[in-house]
């Protein structure tokens, strides 16, 4: 499986760099001029990531365990899409994931799915989808703690070319209030 993964890693870098190194002739005044496709241009690039993330989620815990990693992201299909790929390192147990994320220019909304070292083979998750207002990014979806289906969030914030902020919540009350559980700080290296 871990194989399989390294592979799937591999076509989406080579497709990426293909994708870079002809997304911008390839772009027309239409598609740039469409709202939201550019949201995620501020991520494509090197970055150092600083993570804070609960011990426990939804079980009223105040531990944080704080540790680093980095972050690479490369658009796709002319900028419609993106992939990072995440290097966690969780003390005792660093893994990889991987975030693809795509447009739909009808309802001008980003969709995001995670695919992660640790489950390689389990089926993808239903994708948080959203998109950005007010340089606020906020995507909603479902996610499961202990067994039990929960609201999710993602949040992306503090948006600088050299630096931004993403913030993951549940909700176990259909978004009547949220618990932060991870938070990420990202330096961009290049």
């Amino acid at each position: 499986m871990i194989a399989l993964l390294s592979l799937c890693l591999a076509a989406c870098v080579q497709l990426a760099a293909q994708s870079h190194q002809d997304s911008d002739p390839g772009m027309n005044q239409t598609e740039s001029a469409v709202s939201g496709l550019h949201d995620f241009d501020f991520l494509v690039g090197q970055w150092h990531a600083h993570h804070r993330k609960l011990k426990q989620r939804l079980a009223n815990n105040h531990e944080w365990t704080e540790f680093e990693g980095t972050l690479s992201n490369q658009p796709l299909m002319g900028g419609y899409s993106n992939v990072d790929d995440t290097v966690i390192n969780l003390p005792g147990a660093p893994y990889r994931g991987l975030a693809l994320r795509s447009f739909d220019p009808k309802t001008q909304q980003w969709s995001i799915w995670w695919l992660d070292s640790r489950t390689p083979s389990d089926p993808l998750d239903p994708p948080m989808i959203g998109g950005f207002h007010n340089g606020v990014g906020t995507f909603y979806g479902y996610d499961t703690v202990k067994g039990k289906r929960v609201r999710a969030r993602f949040l992306w914030s503090n948006i600088t070319p050299t630096s931004g902020h993403w913030e993951q919540a549940d909700s176990p009350d259909e978004g009547k209030t949220w618990e932060t559980n991870w938070v990420q700080d990202i330096t961009r290296v290049r």
